[in-house]
């Protein structure tokens, strides 16, 4: 089952890599019979040259074979490219199960050392969990994402789950939209096409449309009276002059709207087709199926309403030849006439377009989600409950150590208990404070957790494992400690908390750090605050002895035949094998 997945990719890269071949050699042929109904053409003016009727002829024979095999050349050529982008999805997720590097955005930028949790535990940057679950190359996306991974939000878990659930049953779908995204054209941010929506005031109004009404069948009439010679020739110019000064008078405000709609309409083209994807699955669950209706929340699918959008739009374009424009202006306020349509839609629906690109956001996002699930069938959803456990955890593991070298440990935790960690150096007790604190993070999420069974009681995550001095800041190693610490206590103070400790007062002298941690740990066991510490200071350890609800435990090391093991494996009790004289010694440094 844990090799499902990478099967999976392994025969849809197979599948596409066949198709594109297909398509290629339908594509070498589309181009030489491009190629020959060009060179009959030639051949059949030379021969048909002097004769105009069979010219005419010739071209309106050879006009619709050619524009044809140009639409079919289009077409497959769309093809290939949602095809290569089907190959880079598989070839990605192949990627990352087989541990090797890809071109997937990092997170680096989402990096706050100020956060409750996400600068401790590898949440962004380099071969971080952002990294390795981040699936998407739009920069909206990627920070909606760090947003679920940073909100420490613990409402509506079994919803998420649900959602999760349901994408991770969708991988065909899945790839489907993912191939559209990395497929779109000229895309632009949605802030900015909701900026030019809001910011945007038309000029035309309902008296618009009944002047070009009336303005189209006097022309009309004016023509037919120029044909039948009831009217003199020169009303004819001169209500073409007139059509053109009328336009003419719309004209800075006409190209003003076109120019805009031309800068932001193909990005919405591009989400019409995935609007159109959502729209036709099937969603179950109540996250899915909210946003799927927030999108068909008018009186017709968004798609549809879109398509109206797309059409006014492309007659819009059709008319760019000079003659054309020149009469259809003249004759028809054309320009005009254009110019209400778009604006009558913009009017109607124009602020319906954040709701839709923030919903197509939304599925993106959960996208990430889903695949990571798929990824792993042998992870667990976490099982909430509302007893005297906060965690219970079997056979606990880090999502990002590969699979052939991860340690897991079975982990159980009341509220308001406090585990003191002790070990040796490298023993693995960094690893498994971030384990237990990115398995929170995962389970808030609604993601499933890397262990084969976990109960949790939802809880907020907030972490000191790393602290760096700032000499932007003026600010000390110590003090920056004490500032992390001061946070920690302002927050649980605010509600409850699970907290995870990496060695504190590292930045103070050996008798201070001792008699402070001892101080801050009574501290949080007075406010009943729930968490684990990792220490090398055996002298915390007594702690237990007067406060029934501080546990210790170890990770533990041992010397073979002059060698340094560690089976990363934790225990109750007091550490009691330290390794950095040994190290010392057998780095020859001492």
């Amino acid at each position: 089952m844990r090799n499902f997945p990478l099967s999976f990719y392994q025969k849809r890269l197979q599948k596409f890599e066949k198709e594109l071949i297909v398509l290629k050699k339908k594509s070498l042929w589309i181009s030489i019979a491009r190629l020959i109904v060009f060179l009959l053409l030639i051949v059949a003016l030379y021969f048909f040259h002097e004769s105009t009727g069979q010219v005419l002829l010739i071209f309106m024979v050879w006009i619709p074979v050619f524009l044809f095999l140009v639409s079919k050349s289009g077409n497959i050529s769309k093809a290939i490219g949602r095809n290569k982008a089907y190959q880079k999805i598989n070839r990605t997720e192949i990627q990352i199960l087989e541990q090797k590097p890809t071109d997937l955005a990092d997170g680096s930028q989402f990096i706050n050392t100020g956060h409750a949790y996400s600068y401790d535990i590898d949440l962004f940057g380099t071969d971080s969990f952002f990294q390795y679950i981040n699936r998407s190359y739009n920069p909206e996306v990627q920070t909606d994402l760090a947003s679920l991974l940073t909100a420490n939000d613990i409402n509506q878990i079994e919803q998420k789950q649900e959602a999760v659930k349901e994408l991770a049953q969708k991988p065909e779908w899945r790839q489907d939209f993912m191939a559209g995204v990395l497929t779109l054209e000229n895309t632009k941010p949605s802030t900015e096409i909701n900026q030019w929506f809001s910011g945007y005031k038309p000029f035309t109004h309902t008296f618009t449309g009944y002047l070009t009404l009336v303005f189209s069948i006097l022309s009309i009439g004016i023509l037919a009276g120029f044909y039948t010679h009831t009217l003199p020739n020169r009303i004819l110019y001169y209500w073409l002059i007139f059509g053109l000064f009328v336009v003419g008078i719309f004209a800075k405000k006409i190209h003003r709207l076109y120019q805009g709609l031309d800068y932001i309409l193909p990005s919405l083209i591009s989400a019409g087709s995935l609007i159109e994807l959502i729209e036709k699955e099937s969603f179950n669950s109540h996250l899915l199926s909210q946003k799927q209706k927030e999108i068909q929340s008018k009186n017709k699918p968004a798609s549809q309403i879109l398509t109206q959008l797309f059409r006014w739009y492309n007659r819009k374009e059709m008319a760019q030849n000079i003659v054309i424009k020149f009469l259809g202006n003249s004759l028809f306020l054309y320009d005009l006439i254009m110019a209400y349509q778009l604006e009558k839609w913009i009017k109607q629906y124009g602020k319906d377009i954040s709701y839709w690109l923030e919903n197509l956001r939304f599925f993106e996002t959960q996208i990430s989600l889903g695949n990571f699930a798929f990824n792993h069938p042998t992870y667990t959803y976490p099982k909430l409950i509302n007893d005297k456990l906060q965690i219970k955890a079997e056979q606990l593991g880090h999502p990002l150590i590969a699979f052939d070298k991860r340690v897991t440990n079975n982990f159980s935790i009341h509220p308001n208990e406090f585990y003191i960690i002790t070990g040796a150096n490298m023993a693995g007790k960094s690893t498994f404070l971030r384990t237990v604190s990115l398995s929170i993070v995962m389970a808030n999420t609604g993601l499933p957790v890397c262990a084969t069974s976990y109960s949790y009681q939802p809880i907020k995550l907030i972490t000191s494992m790393r602290t760096s001095d700032s000499l932007s800041s003026d600010s000390s190693y110590f003090f920056s400690e004490l500032t992390r610490l001061k946070y920690i206590v302002d927050q649980i103070a605010t509600g409850a908390y699970f907290i995870v400790l990496d060695e504190i007062l590292k930045g103070t002298n050996s008798k201070d750090k001792a008699m402070g941690s001892k101080q801050f740990l009574e501290r949080l066991t007075q406010s009943k605050a729930t968490g684990i510490i990792a220490t090398h200071d055996l002298s915390l350890c007594s702690l237990a002895d007067e406060y029934p609800q501080i546990k210790n435990f170890f990770f533990d090391a041992a010397i073979i035949d002059d060698e340094l093991y560690f089976d990363y494996r934790l225990k109750t009790g007091i550490c009691q094998n330290m390794n950095a004289s040994f190290l010392l010694r057998k780095m020859n440094i001492i």
